[in-house]
């Protein structure tokens, strides 16, 4: 966001549930926390930096330029970009602050050969494509691949990487236990000419479900922020058996508290008409700090420590909650659309309840959410 913030609304990022989340993932030594996307919307360098002091070694950043910001932070690990080097300002990039780019097409292995200069090593991270079906070298390229490493003098693999398609799906089992055998596969041609090269596949789910697949590497994602990847399948306790705690929560403060009288409605196109007489709180958020319109009617919140529905069409900037009956709510109170302190026996909304709404995943509810409001740490 520009410095001219249009919301009052906050994003609450709750470091230490990071730090706890990564590690309940493993030995910190045999993971790259993936922090790619400005950290799923929780923010890039306080993220990382946290995740250092709890003994992170490298790190998986979406594009150089993160990479390069985390540098310029001062964090000395390995980086993997996601995405590799795009442009040639990329590469120089790479080049002169030590990155580790992915590398998954003969374009980019010659670009990164074109950059290896005299007396210094360009470090690359080789991927594999076994099922996901976008990025990475197929089998039958790897051999030319292999060769060209290793005719290539200041080009060093230090890393081959592949992607699970879907080990967080019970049905497709069979299907994640074919790209295990197409990377063992792959890694191990690439390890008998380079045997040092260390080997990642496990996204969250193969990190919590696969230890026959952690190799040298795991890449836990959403779990650092809370997130269950088995939600809603028949392997859900694997993940909720973690403790796997939420840092995200967003807040919004109450503009205005106001008697609707029955029979009369709130909002746009008239979802809610007043029963009886109903107080209604106006809450300072709305969809263009990712409160989604879909969400009209659909969710609640938590207001003075009690969950209360939200409620009319959700605008702009504003949304509305159905506050009847509770203690009094006054102007300048918090809303909590995610998260926030609940009284006993209430539930706060989560980002997977919202994701559920949405009939999406959690993973773009924090994005939007972390990158639309000003986030605030604790």
């Amino acid at each position: 966001m520009s410095d001219c913030t249009f919301s009052p609304s906050l994003c609450h990022i709750d470091l230490g549930a990071i730090r706890r989340n990564f590690g309940r993932m493993g030995q910190p030594q045999a993971l790259m926390p993936v922090i790619k996307s400005d950290a799923y919307g929780h923010g890039l360098v306080p993220v990382a930096r946290v995740l250092a002091e709890a003994g992170a070694k490298r790190f998986a950043v979406g594009t150089v330029s993160e990479g390069m910001a985390l540098r310029d932070a001062g964090l000395r690990q390995t980086i993997v970009p996601l995405l590799g080097a795009l442009t040639d300002v990329d590469w120089q990039g790479a080049v002169m602050q030590g990155l580790t780019p992915l590398v998954g097409n003969f374009d980019q292995l010659e670009r990164a050969a074109a950059h290896c200069h005299a007396g210094r090593t360009l470090r690359v991270a080789i991927k594999c494509e076994t099922g996901m079906g976008r990025l990475g070298f197929s089998e039958a390229e790897l051999p030319q691949v292999i060769d060209r490493l290793r005719s290539t003098q200041g080009l060093e693999p230090v890393m081959v990487l592949s992607h699970f398609s879907c080990a967080d799906m019970p049905e497709q089992e069979a299907y994640t236990q074919d790209q295990v055998r197409r990377f063992t596969a792959m890694s191990d041609a690439l390890r008998a000419v380079f045997p040092e090269v260390q080997r990642s596949l496990c996204n969250t789910a193969g990190t919590i479900d696969r230890p026959d697949a952690h190799f040298e590497i795991c890449r836990p994602g959403i779990s650092l922020y809370g997130g269950n990847p088995f939600k809603g399948t028949a392997w859900e306790d694997k993940g909720a058996s973690l403790g796997l705690e939420w840092a995200m929560s967003v807040s919004a403060p109450i503009i205005e508290v106001r008697q609707v009288a029955e029979d009369r409605s709130v909002s746009y196109g008239r979802l809610f008409t007043a029963q009886k007489t109903a107080t209604v709180a106006v809450v300072a958020i709305g969809y263009a700090t990712a409160f989604n319109r879909s969400l009209s009617t659909r969710t609640a919140m938590i207001i003075n420590g009690r969950r209360v529905p939200q409620v009319g069409r959700v605008c702009m900037g504003m949304i509305m909650a159905d506050v009847t009956g509770l203690p009094p709510v006054r102007v300048g109170d918090t809303a909590w659309l995610v998260g926030g302190p609940a009284d006993p026996g209430e539930t706060p909304v989560t980002p997977q309840d919202i994701a559920d709404t949405l009939d999406t995943i959690s993973y773009e509810v924090l994005c939007l959410f972390g990158g639309m409001n000003t986030r605030v740490y604790g």
